[in-house]
């Protein structure tokens, strides 16, 4: 270890913080979960699409952490439940209600209900699936309140959360079940 950082590790773990066995782990832990976003943003930055969206971040740290992570079909069939049930929020609640014209404006309460009857819906539709993955209830809120667009939440969306796990089998080498 570096003598410049002697001092800083030293209080971190006398405060309970970190044990220096687990640094050179934690690394490697962030590290990999970085890299499994790296075919998303890649395809991000070359095509301009919305290929890296906030729920990739949990669905990768859960991949990264779990020593038995969720099954590629979880982890895919929870968003997808999650996207099926934005869209169906956000094209019912848009049919009867205004769409404001940011996704941020809650007057009148559209996003709101979208995101409420979003919500019920996505877990409802996993725990009927058997395909629960929490991060995928961001993914539900992302389209219910129209961050993504109907149509690249359909089109980008699964095949995002699947780069991921191409990712996360390379630098595995195996599959998980």
């Amino acid at each position: 270890m570096h003598h410049r950082t002697e001092p800083l590790f030293a209080f971190l773990h006398l405060s309970g913080l970190v044990s220096r066995k687990d640094v050179g782990d934690d690394v490697a832990v962030g590290l990999r979960a970085g890299l499994l976003l790296s075919i998303a943003a890649a395809v991000a930055w070359l095509s301009g699409a919305p290929a890296v969206f906030p729920s990739l971040g949990p669905s990768a740290y859960v991949l990264s952490t779990a020593r038995r992570g969720p099954s590629g079909r979880v982890v895919v069939g929870g968003h997808a439940v999650g996207v099926v049930a934005g869209l169906v929020s956000y094209i019912a609640v848009s049919a009867v209600v205004p769409v404001p014209e940011s996704p941020l404006l809650f007057d009148p309460p559209w996003l709101a209900i979208s995101a409420v009857l979003a919500l019920m819906l996505t877990t409802i539709g996993m725990r009927l699936t058997n395909l629960v993955h929490p991060p995928a209830c961001a993914t539900t809120l992302i389209v219910s309140l129209g961050l993504l667009e109907p149509l690249p939440a359909v089109v980008v969306v699964l095949p995002a959360v699947a780069s991921l796990l191409v990712v996360d089998r390379a630098l595995d080498g195996s599959l998980r079940r």
